[in-house]
């Protein structure tokens, strides 16, 4: 399978849970905890953000809510790329943010929130 394909079938399989992620940046747009929501896509265990899905026999993806703060205090974001990575963050209101971990390695990836696979 191809890039473009793997990437396709990840977007595919997060379908379902669009509309909770979509509901999740709300809550952290509206409780001023970040204007910048990030969600955490990846099969192992990893100790960043929130758990909000498991991964289970059904479901082969784990998605934790994160944070742009919480991406720079661990230094997954360097201070001086800061600033970049807010001019390319897509409006949280149409997009959700995907910080996705697979065998294509680490990517981020802006998901339309009516849930429209696009590359």
């Amino acid at each position: 399978m191809e890039a473009e394909e793997k990437l396709q079938q990840i977007k595919s399989d997060l379908q379902p849970y669009i509309r909770m992620m979509g509901t999740l940046a709300d809550q952290v747009l509206v409780q001023d905890v970040s204007n910048y929501p990030i969600f955490v896509i990846h099969p192992d265990t990893i100790e960043l953000g929130l758990p909000v899905v498991e991964k289970s026999a059904h479901n082969r993806w784990a998605i934790h809510v994160s944070t742009l703060e919480e991406f720079s205090t661990k230094q997954i974001i360097q201070e001086d790329k800061i600033q970049e990575f807010r001019r390319i963050y897509k409006d949280p209101k149409a997009h959700l943010c995907l910080f996705v971990l697979s065998d294509l390695g680490a990517q981020f990836i802006f998901l339309p929130r009516d849930g429209q696979p696009t590359t």
